[in-house]
């Protein structure tokens, strides 16, 4: 799954890793910047962000959360 951020110069990709099934953080938040190096949030072109499956639905509650709270007040 891929997401487009600041005028699609920002792709955030989410994966599960098959080859890393036998580690705990196998889950890939893949960030890529297809911007000028002095635009960039990140210091790399792509930076990888290995979380478990815990983390990974803390982050999604969070989002889902947030998101919530921004419709409640009307501000999507």
């Amino acid at each position: 799954m891929a997401i487009f951020l600041v005028d699609e110069t920002l792709r955030i990709e989410v994966r599960y890793e098959p080859e890393d099934e036998d580690l705990r953080d196998n889950i890939c938040l893949c960030i890529l910047e297809d911007c000028p190096d002095e635009e960039r949030l990140f210091r790399a072109e792509e930076t990888n962000i290995y979380l478990t499956a815990r983390q990974a639905r803390e982050l999604a509650e969070a989002l889902l959360n947030a998101a919530e709270h921004s419709l409640q007040q009307g501000m999507d």
